[in-house]
């Protein structure tokens, strides 16, 4: 759908988003970031001591329910879990 196109025209047409852990002395802290590919700020964003499902829908409905996008694009990659 992109062909490798990240640009976005204009705000809320193109989203980014991906998860990733931080090490801390008191373990791992995951966290959950959704970017505007127009302008590449942070839009969404959670971050949990447990890596569940909610943790990425609740990054993504951060942005969805206050900027209430029309026909916005979601781009993450598929990740994988060592």
């Amino acid at each position: 759908m992109l062909n490798r196109n990240f640009t976005a025209n204009g705000p809320y047409q193109l989203w980014v988003a991906d998860i990733t852990y931080v090490p801390t002395w008191a373990g791992f802290i995951y966290l959950a970031v959704v970017l505007d590919a127009w302008n590449c700020r942070i839009i969404g964003w959670l971050m949990s001591t447990s890596l569940e499902t909610t943790v990425a829908l609740d990054a993504l409905n951060m942005p969805a329910e206050q900027r209430k996008p029309a026909g916005a694009i979601l781009r993450s990659d598929n990740g994988c879990r060592n």
